[in-house]
């Protein structure tokens, strides 16, 4: 399945930047944002995207590093790679890359042969920014994979208004036991969330040919995206 590059203009009028786009067959569906990693929309973003287009979706992966560096991809697999992509992560602006995001999703409501429905699976950074996507914004279903910092933010699940789904790797590297039960015991009681805790995994384990990946659980929180996605957005 080939994907294809369009131009989306910054609600600010500051530019405009690209998101990497993947149909399905048919050409018409649900469309699911891939919010990526620090490493940009990378190969395995790209993937992540033709594999949603296989069922059944419009796929949209934005550059969000485009307000410092348009096409950034990077991989895990070396140490100079992990320092660019690190200080890319903290060279961006969150509140920004949530507007970025909110563009994308009006985007995607007008995209021809787009049923109006709406979600986001966000990695890593793309993890909390899809958190936050499913707070500050209308977006109909989101799912967030092993997200960074999300216990710096539960204030903000006040706002949620839509169903969040939460995949959190039990020896995450990047999010410590204590922040791991912060995250839990803050969303307990929020009808909307959903988290799904995978015992003995480390940060990253869905990753598409990640020095991490995990193929069982990989498998595991993939299934449960699928039927979650299925639910809300093809329903």
């Amino acid at each position: 399945m080939m994907g294809d590059w369009i131009n989306i203009d910054a609600g600010d009028g500051s530019g405009s930047f690209k998101s990497y786009m993947a149909r399905p067959a048919g050409g018409k569906g649900p469309v699911v944002i891939a919010i990526q990693e620090i490493f940009g929309v990378n190969a395995g973003m790209r993937q992540i995207c033709d594999e949603l287009a296989a069922d059944g979706y419009i796929a949209l992966s934005p550059d969000l590093f485009w307000r410092q560096e348009a096409g950034v991809e990077l991989t895990d697999k070396s140490d100079a790679e992990w320092q660019r992509a690190f200080a890319l992560m903290q060279g961006m602006d969150i509140d920004k890359g949530i507007e970025d995001i909110a563009t994308t999703i009006a985007a995607a409501r007008r995209l021809e042969g787009a049923s109006g429905k709406v979600g986001a699976t966000g990695y890593c950074l793309g993890g909390l920014l899809a958190y936050l996507t499913a707070c500050r914004t209308g977006i109909d279903a989101t799912v967030s994979y092993y997200g960074v910092n999300i216990d710096k933010f539960l204030i903000e699940a006040t706002m949620m208004e839509t169903p969040l789904v939460l995949h959190i790797a039990g020896e995450d590297k990047f999010v410590s036991k204590e922040a791991q039960a912060t995250i839990k015991s803050g969303l307990k009681d929020n009808p909307l969330v959903e988290v799904h805790i995978y015992d003995g995994k480390d940060h990253a384990f869905a990753r598409p040919n990640g020095i991490h990946y995990d193929a069982d659980a990989a498998t595991l929180a993939n299934g449960r995206t699928k039927e979650f996605f299925a639910k809300h957005l093809k329903a």
